[in-house]
C-alpha cells in the first residue's frame, strides 16, 4: 500500500515558477514509477510527467517540455515537479500517482494539488 500527499500548489502569475512534491508512505516506494497528471475544469485528466522507479527515465507531455522538470528522492520517498515558466494554461488540479505500469495503470493516486497561473 501507497500513500501519497502532494504538496506546494498556489496562485502565481505567468512567468512564475512552482515546485510541486509527493510525499510517499510505504517501503516499496523505490519499486514505484511515479507521475504527475493534471486536470482542468471541463477537460479530462491527462499525464504532465513520468519517471521510471531509478529515476533513469522520465517521459513529459509536450506542452511542458523544456518547461517542467520531473525528479525523485527514492531516499526521502518524494518526488517533484519543477515547473518554470508557467503559462495559464498549466492552470489545474495536479495529481500525483504510482505505479508498476505506468503510464497505462496507475495504482495509487494522491488527492491533488491546485495550481492557477494568472495572466
Amino acid at each position: 500500500q501507497v500513500q501519497l500527499v502532494e504538496s506546494g500548489g498556489g496562485l502565481v502569475q505567468a512567468g512564475d515558477s512552482l515546485r510541486l512534491s509527493c510525499a510517499a508512505s510505504g517501503r516499496t516506494f523505490s519499486s514505484y514509477g511515479m507521475a504527475w497528471f493534471r486536470q482542468a475544469p471541463g477537460k479530462e485528466r491527462e499525464i504532465v510527467a513520468h519517471i521510471t522507479w531509478s529515476g533513469s527515465s522520465t517521459y513529459y507531455v509536450d506542452s511542458v517540455k523544456g518547461r517542467f522538470t520531473i525528479s525523485r528522492d527514492n531516499a526521502k520517498n518524494t518526488v517533484y515537479l519543477q515547473m518554470n515558466s508557467l503559462k495559464p494554461e498549466d492552470t489545474a488540479v495536479y495529481y500525483c500517482a504510482a505505479g508498476r505500469k505506468l503510464p497505462i495503470v496507475v495504482d495509487y493516486w494522491g488527492l491533488g494539488t491546485q495550481v492557477t497561473v494568472s495572466s
